[in-house]
């Protein structure tokens, strides 16, 4: 694992399950440099016959020389996909800290699990089944949103069809940021996209909004 390419941001992902194996698809998709880690020799062997990694390795990553001997703790950013087995999870978070990994990020199956993981030094905290759980239901009441990025518990990026009593309406005439409290940031009009718009550009049906603001800003923006 030493052998891999300084010149770009490496990624290691612990854990194979269904959450791990689509971040390493998705980065090595990306073009990143990816090592899968799982305890189970035939979970890593499937991901690395999928495509889905760039390298494999399997590895008790419990045991802190087992990290070090394999050059885990070199990686820029770590990420600790281990959901079911929570002390597993908690002492690769701590190994990896202790091993000055400057990036960890690792999976909380539930909060209690989430405040142990933050003890022992995990630089985030995610919980992908209640984040997917909170994206689905605000796909459910607001269905012009196309994609949506959270800043923070406030606050999100989102990409929203144009809003059908915008249609035909310059920007100035619409003046989003005083009116409904929201930044407009760029327009997708078919495969161009328009950075920092003029204001006296007129939006057309098939336009896409990527607007950031406070998430209850963005949920008055009408439909």
């Amino acid at each position: 694992m030493r052998r891999l390419s300084k010149d770009r941001k490496q990624y290691a992902v612990i854990g194979l399950g269904r959450f791990g194996s689509a971040i390493c698809r998705t980065l090595h998709e990306l073009g990143h440099e990816v090592l899968g880690i799982d305890h189970d020799h035939e979970v890593v062997n499937a991901a690395l016959e999928s495509g889905a990694l760039s390298h494999g390795l399997s590895l008790d990553t419990t045991d802190y020389s087992a990290l070090q001997e394999a050059g885990v703790l070199e990686f820029d950013v770590v990420i600790v996909a281990i959901g079911s087995y929570i002390e597993a999870s908690i002492i690769t978070t701590l190994n990896l800290k202790e091993g000055k990994v400057p990036h960890v990020i690792s999976k909380a199956s539930t909060s209690v699990h989430g405040k142990l993981l933050e003890r022992v030094g995990a630089d985030l905290v995610i919980f992908p089944e209640d984040e997917m759980g909170a994206q689905l239901a605000r796909s459910l009441t607001a269905p012009a949103v196309l994609a949506r990025f959270d800043l923070s518990p406030d606050h999100s990026l989102v990409e929203v069809h144009v809003p059908s009593p915008f249609i035909g309406q310059s920007l100035s005439q619409l003046a989003l940021r005083s009116r409904y409290n929201v930044t407009l940031l760029a327009i997708q009009r078919g495969e161009e996209l328009i950075v920092n718009p003029h204001p006296d550009t007129e939006l057309a049906e098939a336009d896409a909004l990527i607007v950031v603001g406070e998430n209850q800003a963005l949920s008055q923006l009408p439909q």
